[in-house]
């Protein structure tokens, strides 16, 4: 694999911008991908007639990223992989700081489902786990405690991997460097110094999907009791190893090196102790490289054709990526239909970093991007810009927008705050701008489409402001990805 090391030297704290680049052995055509790719990116829904496409510069500027790593699969084969920016800022101002390499690691947040699928299915393809059969057939120093709210139904592996399991507990927010960092029993029974609640059934196991980051920490679980190894251990051996992802690891917490990128608020600001520690190793611990990923989506392709079996063969490859339960849950990843083609993909968030992936289930093609920032929005961007300079049929589609304009009084109504499941949403105005506030401190504009429906124009979600008998506002309606979830207002 041929990789381009070329670094966007930017300088945050007087707006300066330089490119310095070393010389990479890439033929002109790919040279000039690399540079249309830079050169194009766009909202993936809700653009309006007059949007134009942006630079990679203009948006890593704009959601102030300090740095940004992305590998591109074309036939099967990583085409090319690109650094900008800086891994860690602390020193910008003394012209010492870190840049982002080809190599650097970041965290991949619940791309780590993904590669713990892999390790999973390993052991069942062994016969050493029943993917249909209960898990506490499975768990021994720990049991899942089933009540009432089961219905007398079992939790089998395949509703873990699948987030059908009908389990608490969406994600986890990591430990600080300093936090004492409680064991895989103390996080599912929600005991300190564990952060959060109990991982237990909110509804039957097969109903429905619902996303549990809890469900995966407790497959992770499995996996050491089963083999008896520590979890990062047997990953190594048995996934990352196989695959040639020699820049990845579970540890937790990791060889502190100079190849770790530090973590960034959406505000540009440093996460305390550069990282959080993530003892749910299985749903947000994998530390990696876009090369890395990029040769794991090289892998499943070739395994899902027979044409490879480093750790999974053609059978087992292809029940991982079916759908089970849900229409686009499979096991461990998320099946997407763009255009004429399927693509197998997962996103990811820890503290500070942020990652996606799509990779084609036929015809080689894929791409990882990865940033050391809160603020996501480019992670799509820049994957429509390589489906569009790359000719990936029906990838990007973009849905013309038009806001309209509404009375301050209609906008004001909105403004406030909203409770759902998975959290407390905030919407906010400046002037005749309303602004959206997610869980994780994360913000966005939204623009009116009709006086009750908004959308975003940095990702494909649409609000819907929900009003009474008497009209008063009572709630939200949030539609993404196919799926809506529904919050009322509480302020």
């Amino acid at each position: 694999m041929k990789v381009l090391v070329s670094i966007m030297l930017v300088c945050w704290l007087t707006g300066s911008f330089a490119v310095v680049a070393q010389p990479a052995p890439y033929s002109k055509d790919v040279l000039s991908k690399i540079q249309q790719v830079e050169q194009h990116l766009a909202s993936y829904v809700n653009r309006t007639p007059d949007d134009k496409d942006w630079t990679l510069q203009e948006r890593m500027s704009y959601y102030k990223i300090h740095g940004l790593s992305i590998a591109v699969v074309h036939n099967y084969q990583i085409e090319w992989a690109k650094a900008y920016g800086w891994a860690d800022t602390a020193q910008l101002d003394h012209r010492t700081a870190h840049p982002v390499t080809t190599e650097t690691r970041f965290q991949a947040g619940s791309i780590s489902k993904s590669l713990n699928s892999m390790g999973v299915l390993a052991l069942v393809q062994a016969k050493k786990i029943d993917l249909y059969a209960d898990i506490n057939n499975y768990l021994t120093t720990w049991k899942f405690p089933y009540d009432s709210v089961s219905k007398g139904r079992k939790i089998n592996t395949a509703n873990l991997l699948s987030h059908t399991a009908g389990l608490t507990i969406h994600g986890f927010p990591g430990y600080g460097i300093n936090k004492a960092i409680p064991t895989l029993p103390e996080v599912l029974n929600g005991q300190k110094p564990a952060n959060t609640q109990a991982v237990r059934s909110a509804f039957e196991p097969g109903l429905k999907y619902q996303y549990s980051g809890g469900g995966t920490t407790i497959s992770q679980l499995m996996v050491m009791d089963v083999t008896h190894q520590p979890y990062d251990q047997y990953m190594w051996e048995r996934v990352l190893k196989p695959m040639g992802m020699v820049n990845s690891s579970y540890t937790q917490p990791p060889v502190n090196d100079n190849t770790l990128a530090t973590g960034y608020w959406a505000s540009g600001s440093e996460v305390p102790g550069k990282h959080h520690i993530y003892p749910e190793q299985a749903a947000a611990g994998l530390w990696t490289t876009p090369t890395d990923l990029g040769r794991y989506i090289i892998e499943t392709q070739l395994a899902y054709q027979g044409k490879s079996s480093k750790v999974l063969s053609q059978q087992t490859t292809r029940l991982r990526l079916t759908p089970y339960v849900d229409s686009s849950a499979a096991l461990g990843v998320f099946i997407v239909k763009k255009g004429a083609d399927t693509y197998f993909s997962h996103s990811g968030s820890d503290m500070g970093f942020l990652s996606l992936y799509y990779g084609s289930l036929t015809g080689g093609n894929g791409v990882v991007i990865m940033v050391n920032s809160q603020n996501g929005a480019i992670l799509d961007e820049l994957a429509n810009s390589v489906a569009t300079v790359y000719n990936w049929n029906g990838f990007y589609k973009p849905i013309l927008k038009q806001s309209v304009a509404l009375p301050e009084t209609v906008l004001e109504s909105y403004v406030g705050e909203y409770q759902g499941d998975l959290g407390k949403n905030i919407v906010t105005r400046a002037g005749n701008q309303l602004l959206y506030r997610w869980t994780n401190g994360n913000t966005a504009k939204i623009f009116p489409e009709t006086e009750a429906r908004f959308f975003f124009k940095d990702s494909d979600g649409q609000l819907e402001f929900i009003r009474d008998a008497s009209g008063k506002v009572v709630g939200r309606n949030m539609t993404a990805g196919g799926k809506t979830t529904e919050a009322r207002k509480v302020k």
